[in-house]
């Protein structure tokens, strides 16, 4: 992973996706705002994969190249492919089966590119096999310790993704069957540890929204950005599964999915797998119901409209690879090698093309990527060390990370009671030297409200890119003298 990390930094990928972007700067934001501190985690993404870049976003170098969200990310996969080893070692009884599935879930390009850029994937692999570990240990321990381990790991999922919500039913389901003697003491400890992500969050959600489920209904969740705008899959089960299938074909390539439906229907005659088989199998579940159901689309080049948005939820799929690859890598080392290279075998055979995460990724970003840069380059030029910078917390955040600029030098709407202040009085509480505004957004009105009564704002730049919200560069007249902070 850390040959990964490098690799992608030197090419300039770390920071092509928006979510890596914005993840990266929530962490930011924490420890760097004009109200820093834990309300700025926000709502709708869930907090641990921001509290695991604390450590590193603190520092202006690691937040500037992206290194900051890439180092946890990293440590999250290789975290998560040790888990996944030690777990199949276990269900198999065999080192190669450990190995291959290790190796097929490690080696997928996408895995790599995932692992190396500041995404919520890699930390929901680390909980996810952490989960699948400690549940098959208590399959031949019965031991409370492996009941702990699993209510940690799956109250950690809680934390990351909404799948790891799914999951509770079904392994609380699972200590019950498997408890013998133990079962109710064991589904007792592992509800209530497994419940405490849950009750942090809605609990978040409540204090700071006064509403428990905002993270669901609020307008920045999947439901209010999708709305009732029609996609392929949307209350159509059959074509759910097929964008599905079609996203899983590109992440995985259809070798992997082949290993991935032999190999499980192989495993299923060991009793021992059943289970890994089941908790593998509910993130993907999860991922079509959520097409189906929960306002949440995928697009796929070879499927209308053609596009690539959200391709990465079928990484889903690698698991259910690596653990069919796992069945038959048992027999000993030479079935491992064999069904490892099958499985990989797309991507070695082309590995000079990039991962279709990576793809995504970077045709998604082209617009954005050209504005960022114009921006970047005239505030580099314009603004004078210690300028300060009225602005949303959006994409135009990248040019503040970009040119390494505090942002406790930024107004922003998630300061909130100084910028309601600002937006309700500017002509006497509005004092930021710069005003970095996307068309249509509040920032813009507020500005332009100001120049009717003052302060006085001038437009210095307008950047326009095709496909683009308009960026409008503002400069405060020093028509009037600067308050000291």
């Amino acid at each position: 992973m850390a040959a990964a990390v490098i690799w992608f930094y030197k090419t300039g990928a770390t920071m092509l996706s928006g979510d890596a972007e914005a993840h990266l700067n929530i962490a930011r934001r924490i420890v760097d705002s004009r109200t820093p501190g834990w309300n700025q985690i926000g709502t709708t993404w869930l907090p641990l994969p921001h509290l695991l870049m604390l450590p590193f976003v603190r520092y202006d170098d690691l937040w500037s190249t992206g290194l900051a969200g890439a180092i946890p990310s990293a440590l999250c996969m290789a975290l998560g492919a040790t888990f996944l080893f030690s777990a199949t070692r276990r269900v198999f009884d065999s080192v190669p089966a450990g190995a291959a599935a290790a190796a097929v879930f490690l080696l997928n390009p996408n895995t790599l590119y995932l692992g190396s850029i500041p995404m919520t994937e890699p930390p929901l692999f680390a909980a996810l096999f952490a989960l699948l570990y400690f549940t098959v240990r208590f399959q031949q321990t019965q031991g409370y310790g492996a009941v702990l381990g699993a209510g940690l790991a799956a109250t950690a999922g809680t934390l990351i993704r909404y799948e790891g919500w799914f999951l509770l039913p079904f392994v609380a389901l699972f200590f019950l069957i498997a408890g013998g003697t133990r079962k109710w003491s064991a589904t007792t400890l592992f509800c209530l540890v497994a419940a405490i992500g849950p009750a942090i969050w809605l609990a978040h959600n409540w204090w700071y929204f006064d509403d428990p489920l905002y993270f669901y209904r609020g307008p920045w969740s999947a439901m209010a950005i999708q709305g009732t705008k029609p996609y392929p899959g949307r209350g159509n089960w059959r074509e759910a599964f097929q964008y599905y299938l079609a996203a899983g074909s590109l992440i995985a390539k259809w070798p992997a999915l082949a290993v991935a439906a032999a190999g499980t229907l192989f495993a299923l005659v060991n009793r021992a797998a059943r289970w890994p088989v089941l908790l593998l199998t509910l993130p993907a579940a999860f991922y079509v119901w959520s097409l189906h159901s929960s306002g949440t689309p995928i697009f796929v080049p070879q499927l209308e409209p053609h596009g690539y948005y959200n391709i990465r939820y079928a990484m889903a799929l690698v698991p259910m690879a690596a653990l069919g690859a796992a069945a038959f890598a048992r027999f000993g080392r030479w079935q491992a090698l064999a069904v490892t290279l099958l499985a990989l075998a797309p991507c070695l055979l082309d590995w000079n093309t990039h991962s279709i995460t990576w793809q995504e990724a970077e045709i998604n970003s082209r617009g954005r990527r050209v504005w960022i840069a114009e921006a970047t380059d005239y505030l580099r030029k314009a603004a004078r060390p210690g300028d300060t910078f009225f602005t949303s917390f959006n994409d135009i955040t990248a040019v503040y990370r970009t040119l390494a600029i505090p942002l406790r030098k930024t107004l922003t709407s998630d300061n909130y009671q100084q910028f309601l202040m600002a937006e309700s009085r500017p002509d006497l509480l509005l004092w930021e030297d710069w005003a970095v505004v996307m068309g249509g957004d509040p920032v813009q009105g507020i500005i332009d409200h100001a120049r009717l009564k003052g302060p006085d704002y001038e437009l210095h730049r307008q950047i326009v890119t095709k496909g683009q919200p308009v960026i409008e560069i503002y400069h405060r007249k020093p028509n009037l003298p600067t308050p000291q902070p």
